[in-house]
């Protein structure tokens, strides 16, 4: 009797088609498991994507947005009160309205696009209504007692309910991203997984099949099991590559994008809330609050040890140590901003001391006018470097947004493409043998 590998050759015959077959559907089994998971893998991450691009991120924007126009909209306040109503500063009291009406606009629009928590959305709807309506009284009262009381009511009610309530919005917001970040990861570690783990079983179950054949049937190759093979291996390692690629940009996209862009928007409410400050402090006829809180405001923008604001962005949240909002202007927005709110603060000396020295009118004219030197100039002149560099960043994000999506494109079907071909190739790589038997 003849044998082969120490087996009958009879036996060995009658076993083979009954393992090949067995071999053949465990292979196509675990192809089958492979393509289900790593298909809804790749979909889910698509949507996650598109969730933190086109959901979460521009609602932690819309919040951030809030928080400035708010801040802006009472600075614009301080501007049409302390301009009055003579020919003297009329420009400034004109181009103060105009801003204020596009500030309430904004934060209106803010208000409507919100999706975050309704009862606070409606209560900053509430308590920006009763703020319009209390400037409203201030514009148009008739003695400075009555237009001091209404102002004093408005822009507490800005700082004790309205500010902090879009703060929390803003936490609601970054939170929401965080979780959205933390999702997108947990599920790019699946998919990672599946394709090193399942893709590396599928490939060696078909290496051993090759093996297995060659073996049994005298042949050193079979093609459709080679060309399966290779498939099957391009398809793990390609969407193993996908996966750390796009977590990369999007990666990257919120620490050299979105994180700063959300901490330079939060300096920037900041810097208009400090600069609406010294009008107050002339407003509210040199109160010292307001000055102290220029100070502690500024020390936060200069990153300075003065700082006594929690601010918002830190390391924990949607930001990087390097996008924190907590250093101040100089890391986020280079030394060129920081130098021009340098500027600004020497200004608001010069109005505080006028101010404390009786020459109230100076002060006024310094604070309103629009000349070099004028806090008004020097202010917008720092405005528009910090706007600057706050809207690179955001579209610095969208760059990194769209490089994401771009390199998922085709992956929710690519996977089924592959291995719907791995499938239709182990028929045609064991029926030869299998008609041998017949």
């Amino acid at each position: 009797m003849a044998y082969r590998d120490g087996v009958p050759a009879i036996e060995l015959r009658r076993d083979t088609p009954g393992l090949l077959r067995l071999f053949t559907a465990v292979t196509a089994a675990v192809a089958l498991v492979l393509l289900t998971v790593l298909t809804v893998v790749m979909i889910s991450v698509r949507d996650q994507v598109r969730i933190i691009g086109r959901e979460a991120a521009p609602q932690a924007a819309t919040a951030a947005d809030l928080y400035f126009a708010l801040s802006d909209l009472d600075a614009q306040v301080t501007r049409i009160l302390l301009a009055g109503d003579g020919d003297q500063l009329a420009s400034s009291r004109i181009d103060a309205l105009g801003a204020y009406r596009d500030r309430g606009y904004q934060a209106d629009q803010d208000l409507q696009g919100s999706t975050a928590d309704s009862a606070v959305t409606l209560r900053l709807m509430d308590g920006l209504a009763v703020y319009r309506q209390r400037i409203g009284q201030a514009l148009a009262a008739s003695s400075a007692a009555d237009r001091l009381g209404y102002w004093t009511q408005a822009t507490n009610l800005l700082h004790q309910r309205l500010l902090p309530d879009a703060e929390d919005l803003r936490r609601q917001s970054q939170k929401r991203l965080d979780d959205a970040y933390a999702r997108k990861a947990a599920t790019e570690t699946t998919g990672t997984a599946v394709a090193v783990l399942l893709g590396g079983a599928l490939v060696a179950l078909l290496i051993f099949l090759q093996v297995w054949l060659a073996r049994r049937f005298r042949r050193l190759w079979n093609p459709a099991l080679l060309a399966a093979t290779t498939l099957a291996l391009l398809l793990a390692i390609a969407a193993t590559a996908v996966l750390q690629l796009q977590s990369r940009q999007l990666a990257d996209g919120r620490d050299t994008g979105l994180g700063p862009y959300l901490a330079l928007s939060e300096l920037r409410a900041l810097g208009y809330d400090a600069a609406a400050d010294t009008g107050r402090y002339l407003v509210s006829a040199n109160l010292a609050y307001y000055r102290d809180d220029f100070t502690a405001k500024s020390g936060c923008l200069t990153g300075g040890p003065g700082c006594r604001r929690a601010p918002v962005s830190t390391a924990t949240s949607a930001t990087s140590d390097a996008a924190s909002a907590r250093g101040g202007l100089a890391p986020l927005a280079g030394s060129v901003a920081a130098d021009r709110w340098t500027a600004y603060q020497a200004v608001h000396q010069r109005i505080v001391a006028l101010a404390d020295s009786g020459q109230t009118d100076e002060a006024v004219r310094l604070l309103t006018g629009i000349r070099r030197g004028d806090a008004a100039f020097d202010f917008a002149y720092f405005d528009a470097s910090l706007a600057t560099v706050t809207e690179t960043r955001r579209q610095d994000f969208d760059r990194a947004l769209r490089a994401a999506e771009t390199t998922l494109t085709g992956w929710s079907w690519l996977p089924a493409l592959f291995l719907l071909l791995v499938l239709a190739l182990l028929p045609l790589s064991v029926r030869p043998r299998l008609a041998e038997y017949r």
